[in-house]
């Protein structure tokens, strides 16, 4: 697992800092000594988010920080991310119980994250006792999940291209005693898996589909399935160059079940664990798929190529009709899948499309229980005619460009007909700007809060 520039510890350090946490205006009330109120007023401290004072003790060395907090909307309970960038070494508590111990530790964790495998970077020495109310373990498992979501997306395609994608899947089998089996280049023709197949073939690396099992073969079956395109140039509906910058980043949907399966495996629980990961390059050659092009599909539908740019669904179609056939009870599949997701809810808010209503309030608790923000997009059947081609079964898109979440994740259903409960998340996987528990670069989204829910419905 990765390695934490922050260390939490279960006890506080003897000569331990404290760490007071004031809503803004509340100063005057947390009992502090008239110095160091007297210090925070000279200092024009006054306790909005995020907003770090050191505070002096009466020898004239550091004594404590005074840390700006606001409510528990949003990204709020994560803030303590901060503390991790701005404290001084050394050990630290909370003076203050956090309303969230646990996303208070998980943000200091969260927030101590760096991608600096390309860079010669001291990491800081800093330990923080875990505040009361939180699980050690249950916080480091997070993390670690975060964490690998994070390196997997941040890492450019030149060192993660779909063989390093499978090892990185088999380091995790590893150390979990998962199995691994990977069908790739012609196989997948062989073994009818012709849509990962048609859109992979260009890469000078074989497309696979890489196939991860763990858990008791007749305990309740959960599976994951990941969008694992790392690099799309778009194909010959080509990208423009601005297009392409983040293009690394659209192996996301496969990074981020990689690090729920993390957690999942990492806490034991008592499921039968099942990721499937279709791992390509959408790229350009003289055998390249075409726009027009009728692809079969594993589950026998064909399938009209209007745009070789929306190949996403393409790959994830034949991953979900096997996963499919075994009817698993729940059924994930997590992608990068549309620029319209984010035009309709930012890059902070990942929708997910599910029929099981059930599900989906399991979904928006959990989301709103972990700081993980997520929101309900209708699959609006109507739209679904929209996919109809002339020549196939239906195209890969729409003629008209409206609803591009809604019509993808209606295109995926229709690769669904066994499973007992489905949902599907069109994630963006990348923080734009830096935020107090991340910052820019690559983001695990969606899984904290599956995380949550998966735990409290297969605990054993």
């Amino acid at each position: 697992m990765p390695t934490k520039p922050i260390e939490l510890t279960a006890t506080e350090a003897e000569g331990s800092r404290p760490v007071h946490l004031v809503e803004k205006g509340t100063l005057a009330e947390k009992g502090l000594p008239p110095e160091i109120l007297a210090w925070a007023q000279d200092n024009g401290f006054s306790g909005r988010a995020g907003e770090t004072l050191v505070y002096p003790d009466q020898s004239g060395r550091l004594g404590g920080v005074l840390f700006g907090i606001e409510g528990a909307e949003g990204f709020a309970p994560l803030a303590t991310g901060a503390l991790a960038r701005s404290l001084p070494e050394g050990d630290w508590h909370f003076a203050d119980a956090p309303d969230n111990p646990h996303l208070a530790a998980l943000g200091l964790l969260m927030g101590a994250y760096r991608f600096d495998h390309y860079k010669k970077n001291g990491a800081k020495g800093l330990r923080f006792a875990l505040p009361d109310g939180a699980d050690l373990a249950r916080v480091g498992r997070v993390a670690d999940g975060v964490y690998l979501t994070r390196d997997l997306i941040n890492t450019p395609t030149n060192d993660l291209g779909p063989a390093a994608l499978e090892q990185a899947v088999r380091d995790l089998a590893d150390a979990h005693g998962a199995e691994v089996n990977v069908v790739s280049g012609d196989q997948l023709l062989q073994q009818n898996f012709p849509m990962i197949h048609a859109v992979g073939r260009a890469g000078t690396e074989a497309p696979r589909l890489i196939d991860l099992t763990w858990g008791p073969a007749d305990a309740p079956r959960v599976t994951l399935v990941g969008k694992g395109v790392c690099f799309d140039t778009g194909g010959l509906d080509i990208k423009p160059a601005s297009g392409m910058l983040l293009m690394k980043k659209d192996m996301g949907g496969a990074a981020n079940v990689l690090g729920l399966a993390s957690m999942i495996m990492a806490a034991g629980l008592k499921l039968r664990l099942r990721v499937l990961i279709p791992a390509v390059e959408n790229a350009i050659a003289g055998n390249a798929f075409r726009p027009g092009d009728v692809l079969q599909s594993r589950k026998g539908l064909t399938v009209e190529v209007g745009n070789t740019d929306a190949e996403g669904r393409l790959v994830l179609a034949d991953a979900l009709a096997l996963a499919d056939e075994e009817a698993p009870q729940l059924l994930i599949d997590m992608a990068t899948l549309t620029g319209a997701a984010r035009v309709a809810l930012g890059p902070d808010v990942s929708p997910f499309y599910t029929d099981d209503e059930a599900l989906a309030a399991k979904i928006m608790t959990a989301s709103g229980s972990q700081a993980d923000p997520l929101w309900r997009m209708p699959l609006w059947k109507p739209y679904d005619a929209r996919l109809s081609s002339k020549v196939a079964d239906l195209n890969n898109v729409t003629a008209d460009g409206f609803a591009g979440s809604v019509t993808a994740a209606l295109f995926l259903q229709r690769f669904v007909e066994r499973t007992a409960a489905w949902v599907h998340f069109d994630i963006y996987g990348w923080n734009p700007a830096d935020r107090a528990h991340a910052l820019t670069g690559g983001e695990a989204q969606g899984i904290r809060a599956l995380e949550r829910l998966i735990a409290e419905r297969f605990a054993g």
